[in-house]
């Protein structure tokens, strides 16, 4: 399952489910949010394993290294094989932070009680 060599920087994002279309990838591309070791490329650009890719998908900076160019789109169990992740943890955290300011709530607690709508609204304004 693995591609020959020289895949393009679009498919490549979205065989390893870093982007859910290809079209999402290809847009992500074209307005500069994709890097390859150190440097914006366009869609088509060709990479090959070993490479450095940045993907910016504000407010967090991903880093990932090309492990090995999958020939299709990958289960997520498998992506592992193909990409390692090199972001930073503070990166990370960027994202939990954004959850908690946009009101998060943990999976199968529900929708909000008035009472709870109300004082998110009051923290929120």
């Amino acid at each position: 399952m693995m591609a020959q060599k020289g895949e393009r920087i679009d498919k490549f994002l979205w065989h390893v489910r870093i982007f859910r279309s290809r079209s999402a990838a290809t847009e992500a591309c074209r307005i500069g949010r994709i890097a390859v070791d150190g440097q914006t490329v366009k869609a088509s650009h060709p990479v090959s394993e070993g490479a450095t890719v940045i993907v910016r998908k504000p407010p967090v900076t991903y880093s990932y290294r090309i492990i090995a160019l999958p020939i299709a789109r990958v289960g997520a169990k498998l992506v592992p094989e193909f990409i390692s992740d090199l972001t930073p943890q503070d990166e990370k955290e960027k994202l939990l932070q954004q959850k908690v300011v946009s009101g998060y709530r943990p999976r199968g607690t529900g929708r909000p009680t008035k009472r709870e709508r109300r004082d998110l609204e009051d923290f929120l304004d």
